[in-house]
This record gives C-alpha cells, sequence and structure tokens, in this order.
C-alpha cells in the first residue's frame, strides 16, 4: 500500500481510528516509557523513587508476595525438569506445549541442573559454591524482580507493540536510525523500555518484533546486543556502590558515550556485519513505510492508526500473554538460574577470571589505568553479572578513577550471563554463545577506549 493510499484510508472513520491508536498507546508510554516518581507519589517502603509504570507494578507485586517467590521459583523450575523430562517419553499433541516441553538434550539438561541447583539453594544444602551469599543466593536475589517484570510485561507488552506506538515513532526517526545504526526506526521503542525500565524487558520487546516481521535476524541481533541498555535506576545502584552519585551525571554521561560508540561500530564488523537479513522463519518483512516527501509526524500518525486497526482482540491479547508468561516461565527461568550460578561459582571460587585476565592487564596499563592487575578480573568477570565487578572494586586500595572506569564499563558491557546473555539465548534471535562472547569481548575494549579518557579528563 502506498502512501497516497495511505492517508485516503486514514480520513476514513478518522476519530474512532485515533482514539484506537491514542488511547493504549498512550497507556504504553507511562507503562514502558515515562518515569515518574511512583515512590514519592505513594511513599512505599521498597520502591524505587523514579519508574516507569511496569517497573513500579512490579516492585509491588514483588513486595507484596517476597516471602512467597521463592517457593515460587521453586515449584516453576523444579515443574520445568519435570514436565521436560515427561515430554521426553509422552506424546503431546499441543503445539504450544509441544514446543516448550519436548527440548533438545542441551536444554534439558541445564532446566535439570537448574532444579537441582534451586532445591540446593531453597533447602540451604549442598556444596558452598553453589548455596553460598556470594553465588546461588545472588542469583535467587534476582528471581523475585524477573518473576514480577515478566508476569506484568508478559500481558502489557501489545500496548507498545500492537496499537501503533512504535510505527509512529519508528517512522519519524527510522532515517536517522538506519542510516546511524542499520536498524528501523522503531528500534527506539526498544531502547526506551531498556533505559528506564529493564535491559531484558527491552529483549523481549525486540524478540517479539522479531517474531512479527519487524526486524530481520541482523536487525533483531544489533538491537539486542547494542540497544538493550542497563536500566536508569539500576545504574543509580552502581554508582551509589562505588560511592559516585555525587557524580551521577557525568558518570552516566560517560556510559551514554560509549554504548553510543559501540552502536555505532558493533553493526558494521564481526559477528553482527556477517548476520544475514532474512526473516523469522521467512516470514513476510514488514518494512517502515516512509515517504520523501510531506510530515514525517503525519505519516507516521497514518501508519500508526493502520497498526492499530489491525491490532489483535482482548481475548487474543490474553491467550498470548499467559502463552509469552508459561514460555518464559518454563524455559528462561530455569537457565538464568543454572548459568547465573555456574557463572558466579567460577568467578568467586576459582582463578579462572584471574588467569584469563594477565591480557586485560596490559590493556589498562597502556591505558594508565591505576590498580591495573588488582582491576583486570573485574574487567572480564562482568560477562557474567553486571554488580560484580562494582563490587571486587568498591573496597579500599582502588583508586577512585579506576572505580569510574570499571563502574562504567560493567554498565556498558551490556552482555550479562545471569541476564540479558540467558535471555538472547533462548529467544529466537539468531545470537550463539560463541557471539555472545566476541560481542561481549569487543564492547569491553570500545567501552574502555571512550571511558579512559573521560576519567583522565574528569579525574
Amino acid at each position: 500500500m502506498n502512501t497516497e493510499q495511505n492517508y485516503v484510508k486514514a480520513k476514513e472513520n478518522l476519530l474512532p481510528r485515533f482514539l484506537k491508536f491514542f488511547i493504549p498507546s498512550l497507556l504504553g508510554l507511562f507503562l514502558f516509557i515515562i518515569p515518574l516518581p511512583f515512590g514519592e507519589m505513594f511513599n512505599i517502603e521498597g520502591v524505587s523513587p523514579v519508574n516507569i509504570g511496569v517497573g513500579f507494578l512490579a516492585e509491588l507485586l514483588k513486595l507484596n508476595m517476597a516471602q512467597y517467590i521463592p517457593t515460587i521459583c521453586l515449584v516453576i523450575i523444579v515443574c520445568s525438569a519435570i514436565l521436560s523430562v515427561a515430554g521426553k517419553f509422552i506424546t503431546i499433541k499441543n503445539d504450544f506445549l509441544n514446543n516448550l516441553l519436548n527440548v533438545s538434550s542441551f536444554w534439558l539438561f541445564f532446566r535439570i541442573l537448574g532444579a537441582v541447583f534451586v532445591t540446593m539453594i531453597y533447602f540451604n544444602v549442598g556444596p558452598t559454591f553453589i548455596i553460598s551469599e556470594d553465588t546461588g543466593h545472588v542469583i535467587m536475589g534476582i528471581m523475585p524482580s524477573l518473576i514480577a517484570l515478566f508476569l506484568i510485561a508478559g500481558f502489557l507488552l501489545p500496548l507498545v507493540m500492537d496499537f501503533g506506538l512504535m510505527d509512529f515513532f519508528g517512522t519519524m526517526i527510522s532515517k536517522f536510525m538506519r542510516t546511524l545504526f542499520l536498524v528501523p526506526g522503531r528500534a527506539s521503542v526498544d531502547t526506551l523500555s531498556s533505559w528506564l525500565g529493564d535491559a531484558t524487558l527491552g529483549i523481549m520487546i525486540t524478540n517479539t518484533q522479531y517474531k512479527q516481521g519487524f526486524y530481520t535476524k541482523k536487525e533483531s541481533s544489533i538491537i539486542a546486543v547494542c540497544f538493550s541498555l542497563v536500566s536508569l535506576p539500576f545504574s543509580t545502584v552502581i554508582a551509589d556502590q562505588l560511592g559516585f552519585m555525587d557524580k551521577f551525571v557525568p558518570f552516566y554521561l560517560t556510559v551514554c558515550a560509549a554504548s553510543l560508540v559501540c552502536a555505532l561500530i558493533l553493526p558494521r564488523i564481526y559477528p553482527l556485519c556477517k548476520i544475514k537479513d532474512g526473516t523469522y522463519e521467512n516470514i513476510t518483512y514488514q518494512e517502515e513505510e516512509v515517504s520523501e516527501e510531506g510530515s514525517l509526524a503525519k505519516q507516521g500518525l497514518v501508519n500508526a492508526m493502520n497498526r492499530a486497526e489491525n491490532a489483535p482482540s482482548l481475548n487474543t491479547i490474553i491467550v498470548n500473554g499467559l502463552k509469552n508468561i508459561v514460555d518464559i516461565y518454563i524455559s528462561l527461568i530455569p537457565l538464568v538460574l543454572a548459568w547465573g550460578t555456574i557463572s558466579l561459582a567460577l568467578a568467586e571460587f576459582t582463578p579462572i577470571f584471574t588467569w584469563i585476565s594477565y591480557p586485560v592487564i596490559i590493556l589498562l596499563e597502556l591505558l594508565q589505568i591505576p590498580n591495573a592487575a588488582q582491576a583486570a578480573p573485574a574487567v572480564l568477570v562482568g560477562f557474567t553479572d553486571m554488580f560484580i565487578p562494582s563490587v571486587m572494586v568498591s573496597g579500599e586500595g582502588f583508586a577512585e578513577i579506576t572505580k569510574f572506569i570499571i563502574g562504567a564499563l560493567s554498565i556498558s558491557q551490556l552482555v550479562y550471563m545471569t541476564e540479558t546473555g540467558a535471555v538472547i539465548l533462548k529467544s529466537e534471535i539468531p545470537l550463539k554463545l560463541k557471539d555472545l562472547i566476541i560481542l561481549f569481548l569487543t564492547r569491553t575494549v570500545i567501552s574502555l577506549l571512550v571511558i579512559t579518557p573521560i576519567a583522565h579528563i574528569l579525574f
């Protein structure tokens, strides 16, 4: 359909079509993009001072169910393992359940391992390297946030994806995004949801859009590892841990600068440049309609209303939301716990990261970063979890500039196996573990080269 036909169609039943786009999209804006001071408005202890709506609702759910979530986590992961084992011996006629439970030996192994780990951690029995406060209990501490966030977002994601919000913003900045980052304009909404809410939320949106044909394989991969940024609220946690809240603005602007440079470079080099432009299961690519003439805002509105007109029914949204939540709980939660526990055990109880960090010492010394030998393991351990590097350098004996560099780096590295890495690998986005390792190392080098000069100026 060309632009002229779109304009003609847009004039028909204009007000109802506009409201069908505007009302759900406005709600989507407040839930997923616009941060509000909910903590101050409701004065609830344990709620972030500023958050997006979905994050606020997830925090409320987490607070009200805090005592039950560890048990819920135990039940989910153990049931995932039991049902997946049963799926190997029972013929499942339902396609959704068959795809969910009849998995390969690789995924089955980690579901079973996750069940073993969560049982040990829950009952506090087993090897220290599994049930330690620095390993298994750290991952269990992440579970409430993930379980609550996925439950809330699973039902509300259509507000930003199916009623025209992404089409509206995407059309207006599509040329800018395509030229600089090789992705459609709608990727900006994924970015904002990550930046203001949670990185896993951005990946969920990206994966759903990819399966619907709005992103190609390459575009979804670029967005997942370049735009699923660590949330602004969590960045304040890192800054506070390192004592930089008084310098938070330059601290976070440094992170933004490093992330921007990574987003400009990574899509043009290996491995992202080698990923094909095909679509998920060869479905039709939903390309953004951008005309060379007329107002981009007007065209974006037309595209948004056309998208809203084909939005799914409430019943379909509820059914798909339930399927998404069950899929995430059964497939993803066990992997996050299993991989996260293994990663932290390697970091805390083995010298592996010390051994492999020797080349990093040379790089840090070339960049004239103090405490290079002591800080080098923190540079690589970020692959396991985003919070560990700041913990490793937060003690006495580290120079302020070193703390600043490691803290900013840990946020801009972006690929973490306890969270985003596990979500990407379990999604349909075509990135493998090898790709994530290469991308993590590449982001680390690029980010260091951007962050270090800025840190030397500030300190």
